[in-house]
Formats: structure tokens, C-alpha cells, sequence
């Protein structure tokens, strides 16, 4: 499996290529910089193991939820690519994504769970509640965009840890939500090493789209997204 992964629904902008298991990624928190960085990390990355793009088997790419200017650059870039190499795509939630980040960066175990916010601006953030099973986040509720003050922990888990920029906020949250809390990292800025291990087992399942349903989430229903030109 030749996987190429991309990000740039945050302030990090990153590229990941997974060979067989193994990932190599370029990485850079570069806020105004995705458009200029993004094709020169995929090109470094496929150099370094010296393949070109009609080796790869699939693409992923973080569908959001995130800033909207991001989610359309790797959106558009993921599409073009797809629909040029004719390759599947596997859109990866930047939520479950940044919970893997979690999982992995603060040992959580089985079982565990991870609250991860964003912050969506307009005094709401982007908040999913997963919980580690059989290593990967799994989804306990549904991915939502409120007030801080209104989140909630969605399932039961033994031990919660916080995770995303949307924690700076933790001070607006419900106590019973808050409290419960191990361990919170509000510095977790999400990595395509995590969407490309994210994306892995579906790729190699099947379980992937086309490029023209390679759209972005952006949770609030207001915001439209509009295809390249000539997509219908």
C-alpha cells in the first residue's frame, strides 16, 4: 500500500506518505503558507522514496472540521490528484485524527477517551468524543459545533483526557466536563502521519471515494463548498 495523506485544516500544514506501514512526513505550522508549502512537501516526500505519483494506490486527506480556507486547499489538491491519477480517496475526520494524535502522545489506554475541541471561532469550537478501541478513536456520539459552555462527554469511559486548540476554552466548559479531565493538551496541532494511519485499513478495505465526493465537513450547515470548476 502507497498511501500519500494530507493537511491543512489548521495551522500546520503536512504531508505524509506511508510505503508499506512505514511513514515519512514534511510538517510545518505555517498559518498563510499551505498554498506555497503543500506540492513541494508531496514532491520531497515521493522523491525521497523515489516514487512518482502513478505509484500511489490511494489518497486521504483531514475532510475537517477546520478553517474553511484550509479544508478547500487540501480539498482541491486531494480532487486534482484523484481525478488525474484516477486514484481512490479516503476522507479522514480532523477530529478523530488529532484523538489519534492524543492516544498516541499521552499513552492513553484501551478503553480511554479523548475530548478533542477546535476552535471554529464565533464563540463556538468543533468537539468529538472518542474513545480507544483496539488502538484506533472510535466515535462515542456525534461531531458537533457549539458553545464551550454547552459541550458535553458523550459515552463512558474510565479515564478522559482533552485534546485541541478548542481547550483554551476550558474555562467556559461545564465542570462535568472539565473536571473529569487526566491530562489536556491544547497545543495538539494535527499531523497527516495521523490521517495516513487513520486511513490505512479502509484503503486497503475498499472503503474509499472518488474524487468528485472527496468534499470537505465543515459541521455548520450555512457554509457551502464549491467544486472545481467544471465538477458538477
Amino acid at each position: 500500500m502507497k498511501l500519500l495523506a494530507l493537511d491543512t485544516s489548521s495551522e500546520g500544514c503536512s504531508a505524509a506518505l506511508l510505503v508499506d506501514g512505514e511513514i515519512t512526513e514534511r510538517f510545518e505550522v505555517a498559518p498563510r503558507g499551505h498554498t506555497r508549502l503543500l506540492m513541494p512537501m508531496v514532491r520531497e516526500l515521493l522523491a525521497e522514496k523515489e516514487l512518482v505519483p502513478a505509484d500511489l494506490d490511494a489518497l486521504a486527506f483531514a475532510c475537517g472540521p477546520g478553517s474553511f480556507t484550509g479544508l478547500r486547499i487540501a480539498t482541491g489538491v486531494v480532487q486534482g490528484l484523484a481525478w488525474g491519477l484516477d486514484l481512490p480517496v479516503v476522507p479522514v475526520s480532523s477530529l478523530a485524527a488529532v484523538a489519534l494524535g492524543a492516544m498516541q502522545s499521552l499513552d492513553i489506554s484501551e478503553g480511554d477517551a479523548v475530548a478533542v475541541a477546535f476552535d471554529a471561532r464565533m464563540g463556538e469550537v468543533y468537539w468529538g468524543c472518542y474513545r480507544r478501541n483496539g488502538g484506533r478513536p472510535e466515535l462515542l456520539g456525534e461531531e458537533r459545533v457549539c458553545p464551550p459552555a454547552a459541550v458535553s462527554l458523550s459515552g463512558k469511559a474510565e479515564h478522559w483526557y482533552g485534546a485541541g486548540p478548542g481547550w483554551q476554552f476550558r474555562n467556559q466548559m461545564p465542570a462535568e466536563v472539565s473536571g473529569p479531565m487526566v491530562s489536556v493538551v491544547p497545543d495538539l496541532l494535527l499531523r497527516a502521519s495521523w490521517v495516513a494511519r487513520l486511513a490505512e485499513k479502509p484503503a486497503a478495505e475498499g472503503r474509499t471515494v472518488p474524487a468528485e465526493q472527496a468534499q470537505p465537513v465543515y459541521i455548520r450547515d450555512e457554509v457551502a463548498w464549491k467544486k472545481l470548476p467544471g465538477r458538477e
